[in-house]
């Protein structure tokens, strides 16, 4: 026998690739039977094909039982994670237990219970079971051997191809929807935007508006953020490079807090989206909606498209219908999940440590009598530079808005609404899209502090788009540093790298080079509305906010392509596309002669 070799290891291999096999078999399985199941949704409306429906769902589900049966037996006495073992189990327990109760169970009386029978329960089991083994195959994208930055656009890029398809089903409209309004609601939607084609509420069914508001949530976070939440519960690690690839997109400077990051957005994204929820619930008219659930939809659907930045609205008029623009208080949440939102976690993580690190020195103090005897520095320059300069436009663009329209869009408005209207004014263009007034009345010096406000936008790593809050106080800092004569950017006793100084003057660079070409372009295809109605539309769609002039439902066939490009831009960045894109060529060892270039 060769030196080191052991016929355990080639059993170990071969017991290894089965796993792997079944592993791909069992994805692209509950992929086709995913695909089924949208298409019986979407399509299906003849009771006649109801039995063969049933029949691929059925056999579907058996092959799937069979696998995971196989796969147990090859893990049972494996190393391989207890999470995933469990996994296994909870498939094998979910699918027999519904062919078990479709098959035996009986009321009181002998017969099936219809509700078991029913072909929901079928489609409950493949979603849960597609939603696992996508989760799980979310913890291996290392293999696709794609730059981080690529591999976030593209994900963007799947969503919106997956949502047009879903939109584009029959039980998704009310009558129907041209591919190209398909496409440019679902991207609107994904790159949480708000800017519509067509009436959200009168287009589109339950179903339509349902796949809008998963596909906001889903765009707001990114779809990598949710499989990998839920890949991560499933099987509790992940390999070095997939590690590496999520340390990027979540913005966490640790490797090994990847996972427990992801874990945290979820939870508060979905905390927070649900206690805006329960508040919007609670300051609704319940004689404007026919039904509980048409006003629980109607929260759940507010709320989710508010933290998101998103902007869409279920109602024909938005939120200037009368039954919420004189609305204040529902006004005042939904200005707090958008500020909440566009925040960034970073933000909200860092003060989250600084609330507890508090916690934990007082209850020193009261428990050993003695305070704690160092106080680490917890708040970073980051969140000072992103929570003041949020401030300062939030009030600056209150301020203004409201000495500006006071005589004009604020005059039907008491007092306070006039304040909450102004308030609200300053935040919706900050990404959110959301209009209280007749955005085609506003005076042409609010129209041009909108425009500012929606070029900034909200902060880095959050559901919001725009150049970001850094980039403007960066920017800013360092034109006074060079005016003052200083050789560093400096704050709060703190230098700003000089990556950081650059990155920022790329990122301006190249949001105005897209914003003009969008409008360049726009004055070409659809000239006859405007210059200013078009660059606004132009700007709205970069900063993915969703405010219009009225433009959006008149574009022409490319003028809705270029504002989709724009979107797409927008929303991932243009410098993150070129990252991904341009090969990164490292560092470098050389070192050229340097020669100064007149710039004034």
């Amino acid at each position: 026998m060769l030196p080191g070799f052991k016929l355990s290891n080639i059993f170990r291999t071969r017991k290894k690739y089965k796993i792997r096999l079944v592993n791909t078999l069992l994805l692209y399985l509950c992929v086709a039977e995913f695909i089924t199941l949208i298409f019986d949704i979407g399509f299906n409306r003849d009771p006649a094909n109801r039995s063969l429906f049933v029949w691929l769902y059925e056999g579907g589900l058996v092959v799937i039982l069979l696998l995971n049966l196989f796969k147990a037996l090859l893990t049972i006495q494996s190393t391989v994670n207890a999470r995933l073992r469990y996994t296994e189990c909870f498939i094998i327990g979910l699918v027999g237990g519904i062919f078990f109760f479709r098959l035996f169970a009986t009321d009181a009386e002998g017969h099936p219970l219809q509700w078991l029978l029913d072909i929901s329960t079928l489609h409950f089991a493949i979603a849960i079971v597609a939603l696992i083994e996508l989760s799980r195959s979310s913890l291996r994208l290392e293999k696709l051997q794609l730059n981080p930055a690529l591999l976030f656009v593209l994900s963007f890029g799947f969503l919106i191809l997956i949502g047009t398809t879903l939109l584009l089903l029959p039980k998704a409209t009310t009558g129907g929807i041209s591919l190209i309004d398909a496409f440019f609601t679902i991207t609107s939607a994904v790159c949480v935007t708000g800017l519509t084609v067509v009436d959200t509420s009168t287009a589109f069914t339950l179903f339509g508006q349902t796949v809008i508001l998963v596909f906001i949530q889903l765009g707001g976070l990114g779809i990598m953020t949710f499989t990998s939440f839920f890949g991560y519960l499933i099987a509790s690690g992940s390999s070095f490079q997939n590690q590496l690839i999520l340390k990027n997109l979540v913005n966490e400077e640790q490797l090994g807090a990847v996972f427990k990051t992801i874990l945290k957005i979820v939870y508060i994204t979905l905390g927070v989206e649900l206690v805006g929820a329960v508040l919007i619930f609670s300051t609704l008219d319940e004689l404007r909606f026919a039904s509980l659930n048409d006003r629980i939809f109607f929260a759940i659907f507010h709320a989710v498209s508010a933290f998101c930045n998103a902007g869409f609205s279920t109602f024909s008029a938005g939120l200037f219908d009368e039954a919420l623009r004189f609305n204040y208080n529902f006004q005042l949440i939904i200005c707090g999940l958008v500020i909440f939102g566009g925040l960034g976690f970073p933000i909200v993580f860092n003060y989250y440590r600084l609330i507890r690190r508090f916690l934990m020195h007082k209850t020193r103090e009261i428990i050993y009598k003695e305070p704690f005897p160092h106080a680490p520095r917890v708040i970073n320059l980051n969140t000072k530079i992103v929570v003041f300069t949020t401030l300062i436009l939030l009030i600056a663009g209150a301020v203004g808005f409201y000495f500006l329209e006071k005589d004009n869009t604020l005059q039907e408005h008491n007092t306070y609404g006039q304040i909450v209207t102004a308030f609200f004014g300053s935040v919706t263009p900050r990404t959110a899209g959301f209009n209280t007034i007749d955005m085609m009345a506003l005076t042409f010096p609010a129209i041009m502090l909108t425009f500012f406000l929606m070029w900034v936008g909200a902060s880095p790593a959050s559901t919001g788009g725009g150049i970001k809050t850094t980039t403007l106080a960066v920017a800013t800092l360092n034109i006074f540093s060079i005016v003052r004569g200083k050789q560093r950017v400096e704050l709060s006793k703190r230098e700003i790298s000089n990556e950081s100084v650059k990155q920022a003057f790329a990122v301006i660079s190249l949001s105005l080079i897209i914003v003009g070409f969008a409008v360049f372009a726009l004055s070409f295809t659809d000239s006859e509305k405007g210059l200013m109605r078009l660059a606004f539309e132009a700007f709205s769609a970069f900063g993915t906010v969703g405010l219009t002039l009225g433009v959006t439902p008149e574009l022409s066939f490319v003028g809705k392509l270029i504002i989709i490009v724009t979107m797409f831009v927008g929303r991932v960045g243009l410098f993150t596309l070129l990252k991904g894109i341009l090969p990164d060529r490292g560092y470098q060892s050389y070192k050229y002669p340097t020669e100064s270039v007149i710039i004034t």
